[in-house]
């Protein structure tokens, strides 16, 4: 496919959005109100209800109006749009929870609905699908179980989640089933049903009814393919509905702009209405009637202007790391190209969790050849959101291991896998709105093929430019699976093919990725204030160059991510080192070893015997990464850690000698 350094100037579905104009306030004082409201009015049905003074039906019917208003508290909530402080989210999040359903946590519902909007219309990875996809005859039947498919969902993925949700979402099932069972027992549970039970499924049946099935239902296209068209507008009727469905009315802004308070999506989409209808946004009347863009025009002018009425963020994922090898076997080795191979492992279904992935990790790869243990450290070339696990190698001429891979290596055989490390990757929020450019050359396309791939899939309104240097076409990695992302992602995904020794290749993209032609794409369309994050991969002397010149036109140092093939080692200064004690955490044990004058503490922990991690051996990859908890040491070079971990004590263990007499390091903290 050829490309050009100019964006195609078009409109379509993966368009960047519209700025809503709405952000999230340091406090959401409408939700603090309706919050307010729902639990008095909830604290009056109840003492109504313990008192008689009200007829059952009454008693239930408020109970469920203050349950309903609840969930919108929750569901702003779950997209941290109630306040710019996080807590204040989740204590309003975990309370709304415990009165619209107490079988489940609120950080799980808060992945569940997150989970929603990845996947909107996409069969069973829609966990809001149960109601939306159903067939219209059983639809009333499952508006009241709409939680119930949520426990089945959470189970599905319970090894994704962290151990404290679970523990969490497992003690209230537990605590809520005895509560059941004890009023049951002690002859109170029609109270309990008059009080919450009854109430609580009405209030989920209006729920499943109002915010899942009018907005989803009958469309086919999901989040991935048409974010426009995964969603609907409701229009018509706007002076009772907006206020009776607390705004979800307006259901298509809240999937394009989460991150924006409910009271606020009639604005966004006055704002921006004619962006949107020139997508092809998805817009039904009051009555079911579906409109195309031109026809809600031609129905707007007919019913006068809509009624003036009234949604974000999401938190980071965490690194996983581990210093023990496993034996992983290998489902499949495939060519990319002439001198290189894909290799995808078939993790053991109880390894899955130790080798989940963010995007721009590594694995250390350990294997016995010809009577001698050789180690590499590859980065993981798939989505991190794909379920699988590939790494590519390419030959290097001589290269043990490479050599090895190419000729030998077959499906069924085994390697020695290190779990996934390294944080050259982003941090992505399903929710942002970034811009990032990567720049690669040969097989530094693998880590940044990762980070690519798993970005468009969960950040749906981001920006991607890929620089990337290689001899010709034939040479270059991935060069079909890189024609169809920019295919499917036209509008957001830009390839810029650079090649040294391809005589058809345009002039102003020949030759290498340089300083020179970086400059260029900086003064036009790449100024580097306008990019978020940055990741290059390739030689350190070109990797250390565009990085410091990027730097000099205004990018910040810790937006600039490198991942080089391999460190500078220089020569180990003996002079003015002396001799030292090192007490290493690994495997569970503190090891007390003597470090000679000169050597790196992981060269002293190797030759005591110890398994210390290790890759690169140059500062690169980071699989050393340790932490100081005594003494000090100095650092030669850092390709891998970040301004942040160094800041937290964080080392690497063969770039570090010690400073003081005695150093104590944790490779597990």
């Amino acid at each position: 496919m050829a490309t050009s350094t100019e964006a195609p100037a078009r409109r379509g579905p993966h368009e960047a959005l519209p700025d809503p104009g709405e952000r999230v306030p340091t406090i959401s004082w409408p939700v603090v109100g309706i919050f307010g409201g729902a639990i008095a009015l909830f604290v009056a049905s109840t003492a109504a209800a313990l008192t008689d003074a009200l007829a059952a039906p009454v008693t239930i019917a408020i109970s469920a109006i203050a349950i309903f208003v609840l969930f919108t508290v929750l569901h702003d909530a779950s997209h941290y749009s109630i306040s710019t402080h996080q807590w204040v989210n989740i204590a309003f999040g975990r309370i709304a929870m415990f009165f619209v359903s107490p079988l489940i946590s609120f950080r799980s519902f808060a992945f569940i609905h997150i989970e929603h909007h990845r996947n909107t219309n996409d069969g069973d990875s829609d966990p809001d699908h149960f109601i939306s996809g159903s067939p219209l005859w059983q639809a009333p039947f499952r508006f009241g179980l709409m939680d119930f498919p949520y426990l089945s969902f959470i189970v599905r993925n319970v090894r994704r989640r962290p151990r404290a949700e679970v523990l969490e979402t497992s003690l209230l099932l537990v605590v809520s089933a005895a509560m059941i069972l004890g009023c049951a027992l002690s002859g109170h549970f029609w109270t309990l049903a008059l009080v919450y039970l009854i109430p609580e499924r009405v209030a989920m049946f209006v729920l499943a009814w109002w915010f899942d099935w009018l907005p989803h239902h009958d469309l086919e296209d999901t989040q991935q393919e048409n974010r426009y068209r995964a969603t609907r507008n409701r229009v018509g009727a706007e002076w009772v509905l907006t206020p009776l469905l607390l705004s979800q009315n307006y259901h298509l802004v809240h999937h394009l702009h989460p991150s924006i308070p409910f009271y606020r999506y009639v604005a966004a989409w006055q704002r921006n209405e004619e962006d949107y209808l020139d997508r092809n946004a998805a817009i039904g009347t009051a009555f079911g009637q579906q409109l195309d863009p031109d026809e809600y025009r031609e129905w707007k002018r007919l019913n006068g202007k809509l009624v003036r009425i009234l949604p974000i963020r999401w938190t980071a994922q965490h690194s996983l790391r581990g210093n023990g090898f496993h034996t992983i076997p290998i489902a499949n080795v495939a060519k990319v190209t002439d001198e290189s191979v894909l290799i995808h492992f078939d993790v053991p279904e109880g390894l899955r969790d130790t080798f989940s992935f963010e995007p721009g990790q590594h694995v250390t790869v350990r294997t016995r050849i010809r009577g001698k243990v050789v180690r590499r450290n590859y980065s993981i070339c798939s989505s991190a959101v794909a379920g699988t696990l590939a790494v590519a190698v390419k030959h290097i001429p001589g290269g043990t291991f490479s050599t090895f891979a190419i000729e030998q290596l077959r499906a069924g055989d085994t390697l020695d896998l290190m779990a996934p490390t390294g944080s050259f990757g982003p941090q992505l929020n399903p929710l942002a709105k970034k811009r990032y450019v990567g720049i690669a050359v040969g097989s530094g396309i693998t880590p940044i093929l990762s980070i690519l791939q798993t970005t468009l899939a969960v950040e749906a309104a981001c920006q991607f430019t890929l620089i990337y240097g290689n001899r010709d076409a034939d040479s270059t990695m991935f060069r079909q699976e890189l024609d169809d992302l920019e295919t499917r992602y036209a509008g957001q995904l830009q390839i810029i093919h650079v090649r040294s020794r391809d005589p058809r290749h345009p002039p102003i993209l020949s030759g290498r990725v340089d300083e020179p032609k970086l400059t260029r794409w900086l003064d036009s369309e790449l100024p580097p204030r306008s990019v978020d994050d940055w990741f290059l991969c390739g030689p350190v002397e070109m990797v250390t160059g565009l990085r410091k010149l990027i730097i000099e036109r205004g990018a910040e140092a810790n937006q600039v991510h490198v991942e080089l093939f391999q460190g500078n080692r220089p020569h180990s200064p003996g002079e003015g080192l002396a001799p030292a004690v090192v007490t290493v955490g690994l495997s569970g044990r503190q090891h007390t070893v003597d470090l000679a004058a000169g050597d790196t503490v992981l060269e002293s922990a190797l030759k005591s015997g110890l398994d210390a991690p290790y890759a690169c051996l140059g500062g690169a990859c980071g699989t050393c990464k340790a932490k100081v908890t005594g003494g000090s040491v100095v650092m030669e070079q850092n390709f891998a850690l970040s301004q942040a971990d160094v800041a937290d004590g964080y080392i690497l263990t063969c770039q570090s000698r010690p400073t003081t007499p005695s150093v104590a390091v944790d490779y597990e903290r």
